[in-house]
């Protein structure tokens, strides 16, 4: 993919929305067909597309589902207030047309009259007032509340002092919505199209609480409509008639597998049983140059965490030795392969500042390799501790065999130029993420996908007591930068804080890059406008299939 999309988002003066959070990664078995899946389609002629999930969506919950397996489907089921384009900026969706006010921190949104629920009911305001809400509210424990601190009294609220009451959030009648910021925000409209800002059939949900949890309760306002459900097994969409633009859609269902394991993917799509799948690192250089190779970029980052809090990280010299050890070019080449790029800096490229310079270009390296200093860093560092030995390290990674084999490398490094023996622990997803929240990894593998529309959003993460930290580690000085990132109106100005928060991340070292993200599929023929935005939503709004 070419650089179309970003020079587009620039003369608008908003960059592209990236998104997710925490990308996890792969879980589940292949499943056994009982016929509802595979076959289908040839029985009865309908256009039904076949997908990998990689493992069962978090939850369908658009405040708790906030991860990569669960907004592919997401994206497909529910619909915002805009949604992306097919060149990746803002469309009016759900909103047909908004104003702004001229201070920028008033956005006033006029909903579709034909906007409607999968069960007849039409998307009204209150639709998303509620679900901006129960977004914020700390009883919810939202991963993705974070997000909502834009919204006038979003941050107080969902920390326990403020109000509900105080929420900028109004519904000025059934198909009038008004939303107050804290500060100008120009690139809300991207904000707004990520999942965690769908809204919620209030009715329903007041009915019940756990609408979310089975096919039979789900209740859409996208393109597709939640069929069958069989938990850590398969799902099927149906299209959602009820749709507002149901006439753009042309596929007529999604037959959705799980399935944990690359190879075991892609031999499933040899054998027709997938439309797509992700190419197995081993088969890169076999395959990267198909003509049935689809290769996207992706906002993001695959990097770990030090834990600070631990010895010996408590040390900076240390972390950085452990950092400046690793050669990322040779992970990125040799190891993930599939044409990803190593990363010597937090922020991955395509975010333009005023001025149409991007980022990564204007902040420079980072984060190089370099053993020799890395040695000298690891002696000072060790006699600042009084260290004769270094405690013992254990490096820890989410199960996927793509994390194995870059946990693997990483542990050669350390001991080839530092000398340094690292064990390695692998767990599921879920009880790797919430060990990892917790502080009870010493080194630990993470990813991150680009939120919003804006490189603050993966430097934010680094503020103190962010749930996204997960180091420890705390700084006056970088919380003031971000602070001033967020606020500042002078785009210029906040660019610059933005320049200096990441030096000074990289200074510190709670965390280290290992390369950036792009998105490598193999499609089968006579599947056409299979999206997938930088952010990683996957849009199936107009892909078909001859």
């Amino acid at each position: 993919m070419t650089k179309k999309w970003l020079l587009l988002v620039a003369t608008i003066i908003i960059t592209f929305v990236l998104s997710a959070c925490t990308a996890n990664e792969d879980a589940g078995k292949e499943p056994e067909s009982d016929g509802e899946g595979e076959g289908t389609e040839e029985a009865t002629g309908e256009k039904i597309l076949q997908l990998n999930n990689g493992e069962e969506p978090t939850s369908f919950d658009p405040a708790i589902g906030f991860d990569a397996v669960s907004w592919n489907a997401l994206n497909n089921l529910l619909e915002g207030l805009t949604r992306l384009g097919e060149d990746h900026t803002p469309q009016a969706a759900i909103a047909e047309k908004w104003d702004i006010s001229e201070d920028g921190k008033t956005y006033t949104f006029y909903l579709r009259e034909n906007a409607n629920w999968s069960n007849g009911d039409p998307v009204v305001a209150q639709d998303f007032v509620y679900a901006w809400k129960r977004l914020l509210d700390p009883e919810t424990g939202s991963s993705a509340a974070f997000l909502g601190y834009f919204i006038k009294g979003g941050e107080a609220f969902n920390n326990g002092e403020g109000s509900a009451d105080d929420l900028g959030l109004t519904a000025v009648d059934e198909k009038t919505f008004e939303v107050e910021l804290e500060n100008p925000t120009g690139y809300f409209l991207h904000v707004v199209t990520n999942p965690a800002f769908f809204p919620v059939n209030h009715k329903v949900a007041e009915e019940n609480p756990e609408w979310h949890a089975e096919a039979e309760s789900f209740v859409a306002n996208g393109p597709f409509k939640l069929e069958s459900w069989k938990h850590d097994s398969e799902m099927v969409f149906k299209k959602n008639e009820e749709y507002w633009d149901a006439e753009a859609v042309k596929l007529d269902g999604v037959h959705w597998a799980m399935v944990n394991d690359t190879n075991t993917e892609y031999q499933m799509f040899e054998r027709g049983e997938l439309d797509s799948a992700d190419i197995p690192a081993e088969m890169s250089d076999q395959l990267i140059d198909g003509d049935n190779v689809q290769i996207e970029e992706q906002g993001g980052l695959d990097f770990y965490r030090f834990n600070v809090t631990e010895e010996p990280f408590q040390n900076a010299k240390i972390r950085k030795a452990f950092a400046m050890a690793v050669n990322r070019q040779n992970i990125a080449e040799f190891v993930v392969k599939n044409k990803v790029k190593p990363a010597y800096g937090f922020v991955s490229p395509g975010f333009q500042n005023p001025s149409g310079d991007d980022f990564r270009d204007v902040n420079g390296e980072l984060v190089t390799f370099d053993p020799e200093e890395a040695k000298k860093l690891l002696e000072e560092g060790m006699e600042e501790e009084g260290y004769d030995e270094l405690p013992k390290v254990t490096l820890s990674y989410n199960t996927s065999d793509v994390n194995k084999a870059v946990a693997e490398s990483l542990q050669g490094m350390f001991s080839e130029n530092l000398g340094v023996e690292v064990n390695l622990e692998n767990t599921e997803w879920n009880v790797f993420q919430e060990d990892q929240k917790a502080l009870k990894h010493q080194l630990s593998r993470s990813s991150f996908l680009f939120d919003y529309a804006d490189p603050v959003n993966f430097l934010e993460s680094f503020i103190t007591g962010s749930y996204m930290n997960r180091t420890g580690w705390s700084s006056e000085k970088y919380d003031e930068l971000i602070e001033n990132a967020k606020s500042e109106t002078d785009e210029e100005k906040r660019w610059e804080y933005m320049y200096k928060a990441e030096k000074l991340l990289a200074e510190e070292m709670p965390a280290f890059p290992i390369r950036y993200y792009n998105q490598v599929e193999v499609v089968q023929e006579g599947v056409s406008n299979l999206l997938r935005h930088p952010v990683g939503y996957l849009e199936l709004k107009h892909t078909d299939k001859q």
